[in-house]
């Protein structure tokens, strides 16, 4: 049975999760430091953003970390699906005083290809994880004789099988409690995922790959009770939100510490795939799963002019509030206390 310092390398069954749009790699170089695996977020960043991240991550450690990027297949061109998408955000643009324009920006997000399989093998990170799948075959085999570990994310049991199949080095098993965007690669049915503890034994009864647990841990309890069911590490977002190194939002922070983080829901409004998020007005109003946004990830444009311009009234009534089912975990401390807490020995 491969082991946690065989694997990953690090001290403490922690990975901090990658999370795009909350963070640098100042998060990442933390939690690194401390003794868990930490993840930078690559697939909304240019090659050479990776290349900076990466050479300050070596400049203040040499513990491993871990480089996350997408596998989505871009969409095909709608004209006609975006357009019906802006003007059903009319009213907020009239609300806000803008103009809706068709070039309105928004983040975006590359999938793996060649010219990123090549960044990875120049950097050579210890770890590259992927979100929706893995990259085409022969970019996986290039990456991995490079001496790097791959882990990749999985809903259901048949996403693990496939993995395992096609060469991921470890299963991250999200369970419905996650924040973020859901990992589901195989089949767009919600209906098929399950909560974190009934994922875990499933996908451990059926494939041999060590499993990693993500979805809704934010305590050294949690961390602990899914090494129990047979995990060898958890991964863990939203208990890192409110840390000092996180960019996290002052909007998004303030949601965090509300009541309001109790209710979350999964939707599509923001990017065009589903996402766990706290329950804002767009989910409410647009949402949360809405059968005219466009495909991911080109609904974030139209929605980039009116969020910003919100968040400058202070108001988060069209930001992607994302967070996990369990809020409990979030402190404003240091990364590297969250992740000494989170492995239980502070």
């Amino acid at each position: 049975m491969t082991t946690l310092r065989e694997l990953l390398n690090v001290d403490y069954p922690v990975i901090q999760a990658p999370m795009a749009g909350v963070q640098d790699s100042a998060l990442t170089i933390a939690v690194s430091k401390a003794g868990g695996l930490g993840s930078l977020p690559c697939a909304m960043l240019t090659g050479e953003k990776i290349r900076e991240e990466v050479a300050r991550i070596r400049t203040a450690t040499d513990r491993p970390f871990n480089l996350n990027f997408f596998c989505h297949r871009p969409p095909k061109a709608n004209p006609e699906r975006d357009a019906a998408w802006r003007q059903s955000l009319q009213p907020y643009y009239e609300e806000l005083g803008l103009e809706i324009t068709e070039d309105a920006g928004g983040a975006s997000r590359r999938p793996f290809d060649e010219q990123t399989a090549e960044l990875v093998a120049e950097l050579q990170p210890a770890v590259v994880s992927f979100h929706f799948g893995l990259p085409a075959p022969d970019l996986l085999a290039f990456i991995k004789s490079n001496g790097v570990k791959v882990l990749a994310s999985a809903t259901t049991v048949a996403e693990a099988l496939w993995l395992e199949q096609r060469g991921a080095d470890a299963v991250i098993a999200q369970g419905l409690e996650a924040g973020g965007h859901r990992g589901h690669f195989l089949s767009g049915d919600l209906g098929l995922h399950m909560g974190l503890f009934a994922l875990i034994p499933q996908i451990k009864s059926r494939v041999k790959l060590p499993v990693i647990a993500a979805g809704g841990i934010a305590s050294a309890e949690g961390v602990n009770a899914a090494t129990q069911l047979g995990a060898i590490a958890a991964q863990v977002g939203t208990a890192y939100l409110l840390c000092t190194e996180a960019k996290t939002s002052a909007i998004h922070r303030d949601a965090l510490q509300s009541e309001r983080s109790s209710h979350t829901e999964i939707t599509n409004v923001f990017s065009g795939r589903p996402a766990r998020g706290i329950v804002n007005r767009l989910m409410r109003e647009r949402g949360p799963i809405s059968s005219s946004v466009p495909d991911f990830p080109n609904a974030s444009a139209a929605l980039a002019p009116i969020r910003s311009e919100a968040e400058k009234l202070g108001k988060g009534d069209f930001s992607p509030l994302w967070a996990g089912q369990n809020t409990l975990g979030c402190a404003k401390i240091s990364a590297d206390k969250m992740t000494l807490r989170l492995a239980g020995v502070q």
